[in-house]
């Protein structure tokens, strides 16, 4: 809706465009002038944040089009309509008799409201008060450690105008997805828009994501996996030891609970998959007990099911 004071200004000349300006022209202008005037560029700059704000305004009401056009009929009325009248007592007083009470220059008893005389105009929208409108959002990026996305840090993101904001990532995050810091946006009438920050989750040598359960490889010996032990495994804080079943065969997955992705809503597990590892290379003695175990376990064929279900 239109304001008191929009009589006094001149959007156009505010954000450096002509009265026949498109939208996509006022756009352009806009984001330009932000860029340059953003309060995060220019901290302690309080010049700068005042030129920021009346951007911010112009560009408020000449980017709606139906504030537009109020403006630019009042604009119209306020320069047309300052002609001479036919002198003094005349019923053709200029412009400046017909508002000489709004703003204080005449008496207290001739002060009518702004609204009360143009009441109706603008289609009846009641009155010339300006909706306070939040700033805009503005995108930002960071790209974090995965140990990071799991327990949540405090960093530094970019923006799209080029400022740096602190931004607190929470645990849990997903690479890919984006995190609001509220009131961190552009600067509105009604207040900051929101700083929307798109997180890159570095990847790890050793753990994966999976859901929220976190995923790792273990190599153990073929004695261990065979005979069955305790290993330790290193988990993102320190190690957890974790038992081997006898007669574990590669791939076998082990299920550490409460160890995973830590979110509001759930806690994964942590899952560990057995690799059995073998020597590349056998000394005498090792490799007549790996014969000796050929010997004893003739009878038994680790590809029996696998020829089964083949021919199926």
């Amino acid at each position: 809706m239109a304001s008191q004071d929009w009589l006094d200004k001149d959007f156009y000349a505010t954000l450096g465009v002509a009265k026949d300006a498109s939208a996509d022209d006022i756009k352009k202008a806009y984001r330009k002038l932000a860029r340059q005037y953003h309060p995060d560029a220019n901290p302690g700059d309080d010049a700068a944040e005042q030129r920021f704000k009346e951007i911010t305004e112009a560009n408020t009401v000449l980017s709606d089009p139906e504030q537009r056009q109020e403006y630019d009929q009042l604009q119209a009325m306020g320069s047309g309509a300052r002609f001479t009248g036919a002198g003094p007592g005349s019923a053709q007083g200029g412009f400046e008799d017909i508002f000489s009470g709004l703003f204080g220059q005449a008496g207290a008893g001739r002060q009518a409201g702004f609204g009360d005389i143009f009441g109706g105009f603008g289609g009846g929208q009641g009155g010339f008060q300006q909706r306070p409108t939040k700033g805009a959002n503005i995108k930002g990026a960071v790209t974090i450690s995965f140990a990071d996305s799991i327990r949540g840090t405090t960093t530094q993101a970019a923006t799209s105008y080029g400022a740096v904001n602190e931004v607190r990532i929470p645990a849990g995050v997903k690479d890919g997805q984006t995190v609001r810091a509220k009131g961190k946006g552009q600067q509105g009438t009604g207040g900051r828009g929101d700083l929307m920050v798109k997180v890159t989750v570095k990847s790890h040598p050793v753990f994966e994501r999976d859901e929220n359960n976190i995923r790792l490889k273990v190599p153990v010996s073929f004695d261990e996996a065979v005979l069955g032990t305790t290993i330790e495994v290193p988990t993102l804080d320190s190690s957890v030891k974790i038992g081997v079943p006898a007669g574990s065969s590669s791939g076998r997955v082990l299920r550490l609970r409460g160890r995973g992705v830590k979110t509001a809503k759930q806690t994964g597990d942590l899952l560990v998959e057995l690799v059995i590892e073998v020597p590349q290379e056998l000394s005498d003695e090792a490799k007549a007990a790996v014969e000796a175990y050929q010997m004893a376990t003739q009878d038994f064929d680790p590809r029996a099911e696998l020829a089964q279900k083949a021919r199926l």
